[in-house]
């Protein structure tokens, strides 16, 4: 198989009729199978300047091929899917993730998560001397906002072990409007086999949430609620049962879904450094397609 090499050391011009991975793994840089594939998978290989491409796409002579940088394909993956590093060093990432992309893999889902993605940046950080990230907390896929990931297992101890000293606050518009302005929500959650989150009477765990009405309109609110406890689907459950579902949630009885979202959104993180002990506080305003919802 015959190919040459155009202006650059990441561009190929193709000689002969082939398909793609057999090409790349042609070329003389040593890209193994696995590697080409990875490449692949990431978008990181264009063909005739078109990212569209599969293994077995069909190569013509002439063709151009092109093979993004290893640091700007990550970066333009984190891009494509629309998760921004808010702050990095080299004990914590602190990262800003869309709706609909998983905090971390799931046994159907192992690549298109943000940690995986924040993985694979990392490592094609040269200058960086730690290359792995470590989950502190989750976000669900549904939800967007604010997380925070350790670069080390010791950073991650540390976080975790503090994590009631967090600062945690979230935006939420909800159908209707809460009878009090603000108040605070107190139940004894547990989850069943089908994955459902639901109130008990004893039991449990114990989920706080202290909710503040910001803005009231015709058929829905904006609330700000800070999380005393940090349980999964807490804000859900708890806004659900008191008769203000969170848009766009149909897993907790919401009527409505005009954003195509759930309408939940991770606004702010204050806690102290874990290596510096410096006060660091991260902000993140509601997303568009949410702020839409309000500004109708």
């Amino acid at each position: 198989m015959s190919f040459g090499m155009t202006s650059g050391d990441r561009q190929f011009r193709v000689g002969s009729r082939c398909e793609l991975l057999p090409y790349l793994i042609s070329l003389p840089l040593g890209l193994s199978r696995k590697q080409a594939k990875d490449l692949l998978r990431f978008h990181a290989v264009h063909v005739q300047n078109s990212a569209t491409v599969r293994h077995d796409t069909n190569l013509q002579v002439g063709d151009l091929v092109t093979i993004i940088p290893r640091q700007q394909h990550h970066n333009t993956a984190l891009a494509r899917h629309g998760l921004e590093i808010i702050h990095r060093d080299d004990a914590i990432l602190v990262i800003d993730k869309p709706s609909g992309l998983l905090s971390m893999g799931s046994e159907r889902e192992k690549d298109k998560t943000a940690h995986r993605l924040l993985n694979e940046h990392l490592k094609a950080l040269t200058t960086s001397r730690q290359q792995q990230a470590f989950i502190v907390h989750r976000l669900d896929r549904e939800t967007s906002g604010l997380m925070i990931f350790a670069r080390s297992e010791a950073i991650q101890a540390s976080l975790q072990q503090d994590w009631n000293k967090v600062t945690k606050k979230y935006l939420a518009i909800v159908e209707g409007v809460p009878i009090e302005a603000n108040g605070t929500l107190k139940d004894n959650l547990v989850e069943t086999r089908s994955l459902l989150v639901h109130r008990v009477s004893r039991g449990g765990e114990i989920a706080i949430t202290h909710y503040r009405v910001i803005g009231k309109y015709r058929d829905k609110s904006l609330l700000e609620l800070t999380l005393e406890t940090g349980r999964k689907h807490q804000i859900r459950v708890q806004m659900a049962f008191l008769g203000h579902p969170v848009i766009g949630d149909r897993k907790y009885g919401t009527r409505s879904d005009p954003a195509r979202r759930l309408a939940l959104h991770s606004c702010e993180l204050r806690f102290q450094h874990p290596v510096s002990g410096a006060p660091m506080e991260f902000h993140s305003p509601l997303p568009a397609r949410l702020k839409a919802l309000i500004e109708r």
